[in-house]
């Protein structure tokens, strides 16, 4: 399963679990705004910033902002 990083107020972040919901593809949503061990693990995998939605894979990989394409991309290679 997959990990989303996100906010309540991002757009993309909205969008991206939409797709993930329609993909029936399962995550966890994880609101950096509640969990600050999880805005400072964002902020490691982002050079800095608190950059969502992150999402992190089973073999530990991150992506930023990835469209549902490439989370299935990355899940299918790591299967």
């Amino acid at each position: 399963m997959i990990t989303v990083y996100s906010t309540p107020w991002c757009g993309y972040c909205d969008r991206l679990k939409k797709q993930l919901d329609r993909e029936n593809i399962p995550y966890t949503d994880v609101d950096i705004e509640q969990d600050a061990t999880a805005a400072k693990f964002v902020e490691s995998v982002n050079g800095g910033n608190q950059v969502v939605p992150t999402v992190v894979f089973p073999d530990g990989t991150a992506m930023t902002n990835p469209g549902v394409l490439q989370v299935k991309l990355c899940l299918a290679s790591s299967a």
